[in-house]
């Protein structure tokens, strides 16, 4: 099989590795990356503002106009948006009592066990937001991929033609500084989510009564990027049940090329419905759009065309029909 390179970006992973030289937060990055492929994929960068990332999109550019001998032309300016990014915060505690810890065979053991769901629990929470956050509607939160991409008239959202609210998504990005990549603040420190071991602290029950324990703090602020907007695309309507209206290879090509240079070095993401669908389409030898090649660590990667498919639990089965 052929060999999928890595993305000569930086990645999470690669900015955790580079902010805590203890190690704990690229460990917390490997985490993340095992469940939610979509966090492992994206470029990251910071934010130009604290609490957001402000962008400027050209909408329009000069197209000249010809002219005969002695006549002029009119004067032309191209035309800019400024758009703001909004960054999400995203927190928990973990409060353990240290009667308990004590008790462990490996205390340290126990207490990062513990941590690891809190930032598994996270991951999925943020990669979720990724996909169907709406800053508009929540203000707290990130803008994700799903409100963007709500209506069958951009060009870059097509339909299977499914119906109900059985429904899912296949969405694309092509991650890039200059396309489309999550940021976090503007002189922040840490990337991703940041894991604060607070110590031993002491504690109350619901009574108000006192005992030791030990408290963690896990925060993420984040946001998404969109700065070409060329660079994200949908198919949707994707019936996840029955016969008809499921995954159509067509669609995924009609989209593909609706985007930034047909989709050059863009990424894949599905849940496993969808997947399930591309892996049996797989199964057809006369098919030549679906291959497997080798990803990083020797682990097999499905392409379409050659772009990565990754799998994200958190894209919904329940998806509303987008009309």
């Amino acid at each position: 099989m052929a060999t999928l390179n890595a993305y000569g970006q930086l990645t999470m992973l690669e900015l955790a590795k580079r902010t805590d030289p203890r190690g704990e937060a690229a460990k917390i990055a490997e985490i993340l990356s095992e469940s939610n492929e979509i966090l492992l994929d994206a470029q990251w960068g910071e934010a130009n503002n604290v609490a957001s990332h402000k962008v400027v999109r050209r909408d329009y550019l000069p197209s000249g106009s010809w002219r005969s001998i002695n006549a002029g032309v009119s004067k032309e300016a191209s035309i800019t948006t400024e758009v703001n990014e909004p960054i999400g915060l995203l927190e928990s505690y973990s409060e353990v009592d240290k009667a308990l810890v004590d008790m462990a065979p490996n205390p340290r053991q126990f207490r990062m066990d513990e941590a690891a769901a809190f930032i598994e629990g996270m991951g999925q929470t943020l990669a979720e937001a990724i996909v169907y956050a709406d800053h508009d509607v929540n203000p707290e939160k990130l803008h994700g991929l799903e409100p963007r991409l709500d209506s069958l008239s951009n060009p870059r959202v097509v339909s299977c033609g499914g119906s109900g609210s059985d429904l899912t998504s296949i969405y694309i990005v092509q991650w890039g500084l200059n396309q489309v990549f999550m940021v976090y603040p503007r002189g922040s420190k840490n990337v991703g989510i940041e894991h604060r071991d607070l110590g031993e602290v002491t504690l109350q029950d619901a009574s108000g009564n006192n005992y030791q324990g030990f408290r963690d703090h896990f925060i993420t602020r984040s946001g998404l990027c969109v700065k070409d907007t060329r660079c994200i695309a949908r198919v949707a309507n994707i019936e996840t049940s029955g016969s008809s209206n499921l995954f159509d290879e067509d669609k995924l090509i009609e989209v593909l090329n609706q985007m930034k240079n047909a989709g050059k070095g863009a990424t894949i993401y599905v849940n496993r419905t969808v997947k399930t669908q591309m892996e049996i389409a797989l199964i057809d030898r006369a098919n030549v759009n679906f291959t497997v090649v080798n990803g990083l660590g020797g682990v097999p990667v499905l392409t379409f065309r050659g772009l990565p498919v990754r799998l994200v639990d958190q894209i919904s089965d329940t998806e509303s029909a987008v009309s």
